[in-house]
């Protein structure tokens, strides 16, 4: 017995030791960011603006109200909600597997000769197991449970923000489709006077009815364009319901009255690089999945050691009867180490697996930081580029628009070929039509700037 006592008190204290062979597992260093923006967005000392709710900042409530209807009832979020929910069951089972395991027992049994000599017995017991984590492989676990935990609470932000990202788009392409409609049926009906116009010359004997089949041919040209635009509306209102979690028609209503796109501000405060990699879920993701892989490694070279288990019952056999009865106690207690001779190379072959797992979540994790300064980078790019645009179509409308006044002035008198008036009238749709399309470019590439830093999500 005393020996036993010695051996108990040996393992019980041999977790001890795995507080030196389990510590916590250290993040992985980030790889070089550069100190600044090539082109900075407002003040570049600036500190980044919240961008928690960064389509308050678009000034449109139609847009805000649909994409915190998405963040409530997108099946993504939801999705990515349940996923959480998972891995924090997993993580609860990987601390319960360092704890003991304690199972009780009850049997009974009655056996009867003849009248009066009936027997009988009733058993109980409690039987306990416990691994002690010697080597650190059920800590290991652990650590790679919570780090799985945590990368898929990342995930779920992640998706918050590419949800919230891809309805503005969509709004904004939505907004832009109901714009250019409506310059298409504008210079719908200019064309249709200019058509009318040569209809009554080529009447009055001043022009021959080839002016009027290009004009009939302009015209209809210009009305093809409006089907085309019509489909694309509808289709974008169905894409917002649906990344809404609502029927494809469910927000026709809301959507179907035509409003500007929304205006970006003038500025946006991003910050410096590292606070975008803090920021940015992605990459936080991607860093728990490195802490979790090499959690996965420990846990694999900790099998090439010894494993120690205790196991202890204490029970009772109480037999009741004619002639015999009484209680007796029965205790045990049981203490193993397993080791592994021989596998044939499968340990070995297991850490070599996870070596190479822990290696590509670190190149991903690499991939994820290099990802996000470049949309950073291309987002600030197209935004100054739209704005340069912008300025030049805006002068290219108003100069088409005079030049098509113009033309018709003097086609009327008799001073301009009817070819002038087509070529001005096409300028004026194709200049205006663009202008919308690059107020629209410029909008989405703010919005892109919003997700390439991280906004969109909140705890």
């Amino acid at each position: 017995m005393t020996h036993l006592l010695r051996f108990t008190f040996v393992l019980a204290a041999v977790p001890l030791a795995a507080c030196a062979t389990a510590g916590a597992v250290a993040p992985p260093q980030a790889p070089a960011s550069p100190a600044a923006w090539s082109r900075p967005s407002g003040q570049a000392d600036a500190p980044a603006d919240d961008l928690s709710r960064w389509w308050e900042r678009l000034g449109d409530p139609v847009l805000s109200e649909t994409i915190e209807q998405a963040l409530t009832a997108s099946p993504d979020v939801r999705s990515a909600l349940a996923r959480l929910k998972q891995a924090r069951a997993q993580r609860a089972l990987a601390g319960a597997n360092r704890l003991p395991s304690v199972s009780g027992s009850v049997s009974g049994s009655l056996s009867k000769r003849g009248e009066s000599d009936a027997t009988g017995s009733v058993s109980t017991g409690i039987d306990a197991s416990w691994e002690p984590d010697v080597f650190g492989r059920l800590t290991a676990a652990v650590q790679a449970a919570e780090a799985d935990l945590a990368a898929t609470r990342e995930d779920l932000r992640n998706a918050q923000v590419l949800l919230a990202a891809e309805v503005g788009v969509n709004y904004v392409d939505l907004r832009s489709f109901q714009e250019r409609l409506r310059i298409a049926q504008a210079n719908l009906a200019t064309q249709a006077e200019t058509l009318q116009l040569t209809e009554w010359r080529a009447q009055a004997g001043l022009v021959s009815s080839v002016d009027v089949e290009q004009a009939r041919a302009n015209l209809a040209q210009t009305r093809s364009q409006i089907p085309s635009l019509q489909t694309s509306i509808e289709q974008t209102e169905h894409r917002l319901a649906v990344l809404a979690g609502l029927a494809p028609t469910a927000l026709k209503t809301r959507l179907e009255q035509p409003g500007p796109v929304p205006a970006p501000p003038d500025a946006i405060a991003v910050g410096i690089p590292a606070e975008t990699l803090r920021q940015r879920p992605d990459v936080r993701a991607a860093e728990q999945q490195v802490v979790a892989a090499t959690a996965r490694l420990a846990q694999a070279r900790a099998a090439r050691y010894p494993s120690f288990s205790l196991r202890g019952s204490i029970g009772t056999d109480t037999v009741t009867g004619a002639l015999t009865g009484g209680t007796s106690v029965i205790a045990s207690l049981v203490g193993s180490a397993i080791q592994t001779i021989f596998d044939g190379g499968r340990i070995r072959q297991q850490i070599a697996i996870q070596d190479a797992a822990q290696e590509q979540a670190v190149v991903a994790y690499e991939s994820a930081v290099l990802t996000a300064l470049e949309e950073v980078e291309n987002a600030l790019v197209a935004i100054e580029k739209n704005r340069e645009r912008i300025a030049a179509l805006t002068t290219s409308v108003e100069a088409s628009r005079n030049a098509a006044s113009l033309a018709r002035q003097q086609y009327q008198a008799g001073l301009a070929d009817f070819q002038t008036v087509l070529d001005t009238e096409r300028s004026v749709l194709s200049a205006e039509d663009s202008l919308a399309n690059t107020q629209a470019s410029r909008t989405t590439a703010v919005i892109q700037l919003y997700k390439a830093l991280g906004g969109g999500w909140r705890s």
